[in-house]
């Protein structure tokens, strides 16, 4: 599990599993625009190049706020509503980029 701390203080870190399923119903609003990012970096690390953002469907401003992140990362290669059998409009999935072997070689050696 990896620590991905909340910019919250009065909030303690949390442990979160990184296995290419992150669902952002437990998280603030203001905590998507670090989480996101963060949570993907991760998989890409771990050679997970699939992962799936669970946004809900609601009034649709997380969905939307979970796509114009991931717009504009580099690493992303893909991204899309899921399926009905993996959420439909609840749910994003997003394919990355591999990681170069000399960049793989870096994040290893940390």
């Amino acid at each position: 599990m990896t620590d991905l701390s909340t910019q919250c203080s009065d909030v303690p870190p949390v442990d979160l599993p990184i296995t290419g399923e992150l669902d952002l119903h437990t998280f603030r609003p203001r905590e998507i625009g670090s989480l996101v990012p963060e949570y993907l970096r991760l998989c890409r690390e771990r050679g997970i190049l699939e992962v799936r953002v669970i946004h809900g469907k609601g009034t649709g401003q997380l969905w939307r706020t979970v796509q114009a992140l991931v717009a504009r990362l580099p690493e992303v290669a893909s991204f899309d509503l899921a399926s009905p059998a993996y959420g439909g409009d609840g749910a994003t999935w997003v394919r990355l980029h591999p990681l170069e072997s000399a960049e793989h070689s870096k994040v290893t050696a940390r």
